[in-house]
């Protein structure tokens, strides 16, 4: 009978079945994020805001919000690496790199992180 009355006021049921995709998940993306973090783009303003919001993701970002902003990150470093790559777009990476981390920086004010 008290089985019953836990399930009835379970509102998840299932959610500890994901669990263990949730948990594989968070491994797989902690060994890409260590792979994506000894990426350069071999532009200063580039990396140094990358290690910023690295730094603020990492520390100030509630857990819940973590690993959306950890993987925008892993996404623009990996694109900013590929573009660095080419001579026509590493002409302009400079610029859009300051141009994002201004963005960012207000967007992530509220959070405590300084760029």
């Amino acid at each position: 009978m008290s089985y019953v009355v836990l399930a009835s006021n379970n509102r998840c049921p299932n959610a500890w079945r994901m669990l263990p995709l949730v948990v594989g998940i968070g491994l797989l993306a902690a060994g890409t994020v260590s792979n994506a973090q000894a990426q350069s783009t071999g532009i200063a303003a580039c990396d140094d805001f990358l290690a910023k919001y690295d730094t603020c993701v990492t520390s100030k970002l509630p857990a819940a919000q973590r690993a959306t902003y950890q993987a925008q990150l892993d996404q623009t470093r990996k694109l900013w690496v590929e573009a660095a790559k080419n001579a026509s777009t590493k002409a302009t990476m400079e610029a859009t790199c300051k141009q994002t981390s201004e963005a960012i920086k207000m967007a992530l004010q509220g959070f405590g992180c300084s760029f």
